[in-house]
């Protein structure tokens, strides 16, 4: 669906409505939550199983993970077209993109699945992603704020100790995630970059502190708190100021670096698994090895 929406706003035949209305102009606009398939059963972040992906049904439920996030990530991306009106018209233009890449992401890993026998939807999953965008949906602030800048960016993070992984796997499956994961996490960061972007033209535009606001919006929606290890070169990359990588929280002992994706081998790091409101990739940070 993505794909066309996508070819249709490229060529005249979807825009936003001239009402000004917060919606996608199209033959069959309607209101109400994206649409979604019957699987995979969404459950709160506590049941979703933590499996080792040393096993293939391990690594399956990994892939599966990953692909929820991107599959989520597309509706993020369209609702940001969608529900914000009056922003210009180069806004609209980076978040349709996104959505496409988004769609590429989700189509490799589902690709990925199917060779061992599997499909989106065969495992259950969390809804943590979209219940950040169900908050934030009367403020495109705290949006850019909090979805691309904060549960996006946390994928720049996670990436490359799921990357570390699955080299010590070693399987041709294992060493193929590892390229696709390459291919999300270089487009992650411009998406995240996107964010900031828009962030800081919001801000500007409304004379908020970016810093403040960033604070306050993070408490008024429970945003997850922010943990090392960090990914300090994709962050740096994705447009975050050196003021704000300085006031990223501090590794608190030598079994939580900080990221340099410049290198091969990372720790793994554990989680808090009782956070309530995690992002989808602090889960994926949780797998144990047998």
């Amino acid at each position: 669906m993505t794909a066309p929406v996508a070819t249709g706003w490229s060529l005249g035949q979807v825009g936003l409505s001239p009402t000004g209305k917060r919606r996608l102009c199209t033959a069959h606009t309607h209101d109400g939550p994206p649409g979604r398939p019957a699987r995979p059963e969404l459950v709160h972040p506590q049941q979703v199983p933590r499996r080792s992906p040393y096993t293939v049904e391990g690594h399956c439920a990994l892939i599966h993970s990953i692909a929820h996030i991107e599959f989520n990530a597309i509706n993020l991306a369209l609702d940001a077209v969608w529900r914000f009106a009056d922003m210009p018209s180069a806004y609209y233009q980076d978040w349709m993109r996104v959505a496409q890449e988004e769609a590429k992401h989700f189509t490799l890993l589902c690709a990925h699945l199917h060779q061992q026998g599997h499909r989106y939807g065969d495992y259950v999953a969390h809804d943590g992603l979209w219940t950040m965008c169900e908050n934030t949906r009367h403020d495109v602030t705290a949006r850019m704020a909090l979805v691309p800048r904060t549960l996006e960016a946390r994928g720049l993070d996670a990436t490359p100790i799921i990357q570390a992984k699955l080299r010590k796997v070693g399987t041709p499956h294992a060493l193929e995630a590892v390229s696709i994961l390459d291919i999300i996490l270089t487009e992650e960061v411009g998406h995240v970059a996107i964010g900031n972007h828009w962030y800081h033209w919001l801000c500007d535009r409304d004379q908020k502190d970016f810093i403040a606001f960033y604070e306050k919006a993070a408490a008024q929606h429970g945003a997850p708190s922010l943990k090392p290890p960090f990914n300090l070169v994709a962050r740096k990359q994705a447009g975050f100021s050196q003021a704000e990588i300085d006031a990223l929280p501090k590794a608190g002992s030598a079994q939580t670096p900080l990221i340099d994706s410049s290198r091969k081998g990372v720790s793994t790091p554990r989680m808090d698994p009782r956070e309530e409101v995690a992002s989808a990739n602090d889960s994926i940070l949780e797998t144990r090895q047998p």
